[in-house]
């Protein structure tokens, strides 16, 4: 930390006598070209070729290396799209600038114009006309400029990381595309893009713990939404047949490598469709992205192939707890049955679980890690899915399912539960499990039950967590190193436990009903 305060005290000296000298920050240096763009242009002429047409640029970016020599000198330069070579000579930048030159520091955002030529070795450079020093750094980059190693610094001081790990842009720039091309192929399809409320006055959607807050000058508490699921329904009963949002959620929840209590989820709704409809979307989204993404539908991730083109295994939730444990499991089982099962296997039950719960969470901590996929988990207990459609063949059960890759829910989906009066008997048992102390029950929401006594159409919906999604197309194993400023706790320490406090859905695993 002294050597560092140190070269901040020298940098600093530099930049008074840049403001004494009037020359401190100009804002009049245009760059016409970036280096990405040269490289493309230019990158596969010889030097000769090159030689012939010394085509004159004008670049800008952050000076990244630098050896300072003689009457010569080069540096690197790094842009939005890579980087480009300076090279720095007396005779052609004249004494003057080249000896300026030699007293810029690394980091340092700088302009250049000259014209291209290629080295001995073939690598694409300006000879250097003219040089700005734009912006006087007066923070040494990290770790002697090779790179970024400290993750806690990473995720605290992201500016550095972007500028330092190129891996780290590369896998925001994957991010943006991908939410862009979902954004596209949906409204190809005619969805409808909007906008919901983010503070709500009630909080419905999921079955997750909401964060609060208070408007003041209406005197109103209301909740950060943690889905925009209930809002939406209200538009697909409006008249639009087709809506979508793309968005940030909030969940009050744990937080680890697979959890952050903002996320950014997908959430869309389908009228005259089911189910099924909807897994058929989610294996062609996913399979059109990893094609555009990373140009093949085979992956791999974490080490392991997956295979992500159509069409995706389904099974049910039942058919695959037996096939882990060797067990049939069941509603008809019985509660006292189903705890014995859950307890052989090293699942915790709570006093407040019902059978459909038991179920879930014997699938959740012994079936769910071991799935690679990607399969559709198909038809989930009544109990647990509080938004979703009856089966319409199996008691107990609802019409729901969630797609599951690399061990990790990617989205969840059902059809939608349209008869208002079996929605109010659904919310009025959420209300019960939240007057006996669950914090994720859904309150009851009247504004919503009276929206759908007008008439929600046949209506299949769907959450995807963005954030998950783009782990598995960037092959990145943690979503802090998706998310640009992650949640952190105070304390800088790392987390002892990866899944420290962690809970379903707050991962951008869209966990609801």
């Amino acid at each position: 930390m002294e050597e560092e305060n140190k070269l901040v005290e020298e940098r600093r000296e530099k930049l008074k006598a840049l403001r004494a000298q009037g020359q401190a920050f100009p804002n009049d240096f245009r760059p016409a070209h970036h280096a990405g763009e040269l490289a493309t242009r230019y990158g596969s002429l010889d030097k000769a070729a090159l030689e012939a047409q010394k085509p004159a640029v004008s670049v800008a970016g952050r000076m990244m290396l630098k050896r300072v020599m003689g009457k010569a000198s080069f540096a690197t330069l790094q842009d939005v799209s890579g980087r480009l070579q300076v090279y720095v000579a007396t005779d052609v930048a004249g004494g003057a600038q080249h000896e300026t030159f030699k007293h810029w520091d690394l980091g340092d955002i700088v302009g250049v114009e000259g014209t291209l030529f290629k080295t001995n070795k073939g690598e694409l450079t300006v000879n250097a006309k003219t040089l700005r020093l734009l912006v006087k750094a007066l923070r040494p980059l990290p770790e002697k400029f090779h790179g970024l190693a400290d993750q806690e610094m990473r995720y605290r001081q992201r500016y550095v990381d972007l500028i330092v790990n190129p891996e780290s842009r590369n896998v925001f720039a994957a991010r943006s595309k991908i939410v862009q091309s979902l954004r596209d192929t949906l409204i190809a399809e005619h969805y409808l893009e909007v906008e919901t409320p983010m503070m709500q006055p009630i909080p419905g959607g999921a079955v997750a713990r909401p964060f609060r807050t208070h408007h003041n000058a209406l005197d109103l508490e209301l909740f950060l939404r943690i889905a925009p699921e209930l809002y939406l329904k209200r538009l697909t009963i409006g008249g639009f047949e087709r809506v979508f949002e793309i968005g940030r959620v909030f969940r009050n929840e744990g937080m680890s490598t697979r959890h952050n209590p903002e996320f950014t989820m997908l959430e869309l709704y389908q009228a005259y469709a089911d189910y099924d409809d909807i897994m058929r979307l989610v294996e062609d989204l996913v399979a059109h992205l990893a094609a555009e993404i990373r140009g093949t539908t085979t992956l791999t991730y974490e080490g392991r192939e997956i295979d992500l083109a159509p069409p995706w295994r389904r099974a049910t939730m039942v058919d695959l707890i037996e096939e882990a444990i060797g067990v049939r499991v069941g509603l008809d089982l019985g509660l006292d049955e189903l705890r014995r099962i859950a307890s052989e296997h090293g699942v915790e039950v709570k006093d407040d679980h019902g059978p459909g719960k038991v179920i879930l969470e014997l699938y959740e901590k012994a079936v769910e890690g071991g799935l690679w996929g990607p399969v559709f988990v198909i038809d989930y207990p009544k109990e647990v899915s509080p938004l979703s459609r009856d089966h319409r063949e199996v008691s107990g059960f609802t019409e729901r399912f969630e797609a599951v890759v690399a061990g990790r829910e990617l989205c969840n989906a059902f059809s939608e539960l349209i008869d208002p009066d079996e929605q109010r008997a659904r919310f009025e048992e959420q209300a019960r499990l939240k007057e006996a102390g669950d914090e994720e029950a859904m309150p009851v929401d009247e504004d919503y039950l009276r929206a759908m006594e007008y008439g929600l159409p046949p209506t299949g919906g769907l959450g995807v967590g963005i954030d998950r999604l783009v782990m598995l197309l960037a092959d990145v194993h943690t979503i802090r190193d998706v998310v640009l400023f992650p949640t952190l706790r105070a304390n800088p320490a790392e987390f002892d436990d990866p899944d420290h406090g962690a809970t379903g859905g707050s991962d951008g695993s869209p966990v609801s009903g």
